[in-house]
């Protein structure tokens, strides 16, 4: 399934003309003709077009501009995003220079979205505080359950003494486990792998119809979870109407079967298969050097 066809981004002479003649006034704030990011980032690669299949991946290395290239498009398409990104005075101005052609009526569906490091990594952050907390309430419990037991049994007089009252009953006739785990929140995320956490991230916010731009999507995830999630993105095209846009360094998801790759690091930028890539060519190499060696049992 494909939402968006092609984007096409400011020419070399178009960016040439809005770098002459942008106001005095914002010139004023600082910001010289050498710092005008991402304006002089794509006209030297000499990248103006880019045509969409089903998935279609960004491949550089770092610097190389992948990751502006994954956010300028998402910004013009207007996708809903998680964490903010590198927006600088001048990224408004380069986006409306930019053009954007649907190869589906309607455009991204509304439930289109970009997925950052930036998200999984504040995702793990808020699962690590949460289970951190849930770590403090069990030393509570237990504490709690302790004293309880040795306390003489409440006399109930009140309504407003029924909690305490049950707590400690509770701690009389039940084991400390049970106790414990009735008064703690369940979390599903609870001990799982950061790797595993955010496979899951992924998993949870991928839904049918809809195009879905990733941002290294590999970060905090094993082999064994990148060849699992390639799995689950090429099931997404096939099956569910989703639309990609990556940027990756895995070999795994620059496998990909009908993906598209344009490779950010050679002048002019222009697609290549994904054994034609350095990065690939690279592992190559070193498990060839040390085939002897990996042999099978």
């Amino acid at each position: 399934m494909k939402y968006i066809g092609s984007f096409t981004l400011p020419s070399k002479s178009s960016e040439e003309h809005f770098i002459l003649s942008f106001p005095y006034q914002l010139e004023m704030q600082c910001y010289d003709h050498d710092n005008v990011y991402p304006f002089k980032l794509f006209p030297q690669k000499k990248l103006e077009r880019i045509d969409f299949e089903g998935i279609t991946v960004f491949y550089g290395s770092n610097g190389s501009g992948k990751s502006t290239l994954l956010n300028v498009i998402a910004e013009k398409l207007g996708v809903k995003r998680a964490s903010p990104f590198n927006n600088t005075p001048f990224m408004r101005s380069y986006i409306e220079l930019c053009r954007c052609d649907f190869a589906h009526i309607g455009g991204a569906p509304a439930g289109s979205r970009i997925i950052t490091s930036d998200d999984i990594f504040d995702h793990l952050l808020d699962l690590r505080s949460v289970n951190d907390g849930i770590a403090g309430r069990r030393e509570e419990l237990f504490e709690a359950y302790y004293n309880s037991r040795e306390e003489p049994m409440i006399k109930l007089s009140s309504l407003k003494e029924y909690d305490s009252f049950k707590e400690q009953l509770d701690s009389k006739i039940k084991t400390k486990s049970e106790f414990t785990s009735r008064r703690l929140m369940r979390k599903e995320l609870s001990g799982m792998s950061n790797g595993e956490s955010a496979f899951l991230y992924f998993t949870r916010r991928i839904e049918e119809n809809a195009l879905y731009l990733l941002d290294e999507p590999e970060n905090s995830l094993s082999p064994k979870l990148q060849l699992e999630l390639m799995q689950f993105i090429e099931d997404s095209v096939r099956f569910y109407n989703c639309q990609f846009i990556i940027s990756t360094h895995s070999p795994f998801l620059l496998s990909m079967k009908d993906a598209k790759i344009y490779d950010l690091d050679i002048v002019p930028v222009r697609s290549k298969k994904w054994t034609e890539l350095e990065n690939v060519r690279i592992y190559f190499d070193f498990f060839k050097c040390h085939e002897k060696e990996l042999t099978y049992e």
